[in-house]
């Protein structure tokens, strides 16, 4: 009669060593569990940054663009035209422009008891009121420029302006020493994430900065709101928009692919973490296959025993492939577990949507299954040819 192994044996039979060996077996597989939870840790990192990343960037818009004065040929800076803010938004496909620039040399105090040449470290940029709105910004307190307050010495702090200058809220007696006259507080903003120098700077209406220093009409830097299916032609056009005699001098830039260049530096680290991932799987399998070798050494009065009672070679080897599985698949659990758990703390403290891709978890799975195979080959193999009359001799 052909011996057989039931089913439901296999698994006490294959399970021995584990049991007999809890700690050994533990340690085995912790090679095993920290390369799964360092890929499925790392891609669940990654997804759910790369996921709030892009919200943020949803939310912020694809569409702004910045036209600052760049350098001619020879290296002189460029200057933009007075009509530049016109014409770009004659170009087709522009929703909103606002026209800013930067007033050099001014200090912004909260004192006239300063001495002049003790840098604030907050700059002054002129600006039209229409560049909340085409910012899509919000005021921390207060109110922005309007047409009658840009005529006077009124100013808006930027988020970091005002942090400088230790101005949290504003009233009536709000007021700053700006080249060399008192300017009213009228507001603060809230942080720009696309547009940072504004978060720096002190802004103040154009024409007040023509009356009281010497503003040329030039602009240094435009923001443009464009039509978002619209975006990169327009960008392409504005440059002799706003320019034609040099379009060449002229910088067109979007602020968002800013952020979008994190998403290629985050693939790029997470090649490199799932590498070493991939290596710590490595050592893994090398530790399940020295365990399994030493188990059948170890085993080999039972491995004789059971081939004398009529167990075959193929039931040995498939008892010895099923531990090695068991093993392997213990750590891939484990480290399943480790990885998800470590990327729904770390999006709890950066508070960001937790995204564990189910890829990672199949493919974490799928390695452990791999590794289970190759690991136990040669140990399984080994078992199934030992000769039950030298097993038992030697026992």
């Amino acid at each position: 009669m052909r011996s057989r192994v039931r089913a439901a044996d296999l698994l006490p039979l294959a399970s021995i060593g584990m049991r007999s060996r809890p700690l050994r077996a533990a340690l085995s597989t912790l090679g095993i569990a920290i390369g799964v939870a360092a890929i499925v840790g790392v891609l669940g990192i990654t997804r759910s940054s790369q996921a709030d990343l892009l919200a943020r960037i949803d939310h912020l818009g694809t569409n702004l663009l910045t036209v600052a004065n760049g350098t001619r040929i020879g290296g002189d800076e460029a200057k933009l035209p007075t009509s530049s803010a016109t014409g770009a938004a004659r170009t087709d496909g522009v929703l909103k422009v606002t026209a800013t620039a930067g007033v050099p040399r001014l200090q912004v105090f909260r004192t006239d008891m300063v001495p002049a040449y003790r840098g604030g470290g907050v700059e002054v940029r002129a600006t039209e009121p229409s560049l909340l709105d085409t910012l899509d910004g919000h005021l921390a307190t207060g109110v922005f420029l309007n047409d009658a307050t840009a005529r006077y010495p009124v100013v808006v702090l930027g988020h970091d302006a005002a942090t400088a200058l230790g101005i949290a809220q504003v009233d009536a007696g709000t007021r700053v020493w700006l080249g060399e006259h008192w300017f009213t507080v009228a507001g603060v903003l809230r942080p720009f994430e696309l547009a940072p120098e504004i978060d720096r700077a002190a802004l103040i209406g154009l024409p007040v900065a023509a009356s009281y220093f010497g503003y040329d009409g030039h602009p240094t830097r435009l923001y443009v709101r464009a039509d978002t299916a619209r975006t990169a032609p327009v960008a392409r056009m504005l440059a002799r928009a706003v320019n034609p005699g040099e379009p060449n001098s002229v910088n067109v830039s979007r602020p968002s692919d800013a952020l979008a260049s994190r998403l290629l530096v985050a693939d790029s680290i997470t090649s490199l973490l799932l590498g070493l991932g991939a290596v710590a799987l490595l050592v893994g399998g090398v530790g399940v296959a020295n365990v399994m070798v030493i188990s059948v050494l170890e085993r080999r009065t039972e491995i004789g025993l059971r081939r004398a009672l009529g167990a075959a070679r193929r039931h040995i080897t498939v008892q010895f492939m099923t531990e090695s599985l068991l093993l392997s698949l213990l750590g891939g659990l484990t480290g399943v577990i480790l990885g998800a758990a470590v990327t729904h703390a770390v999006a709890a403290y950066r508070g960001w949507h937790p995204l564990v891709p189910l890829s990672a978890v199949g493919g974490g799975f799928a390695a452990t299954l791999l590794i289970g195979v190759v690991a136990g080959v040669y140990p399984a193999v080994r078992a199934a040819r030992l000769n039950p009359t030298d097993a038992l001799r030697t026992a």
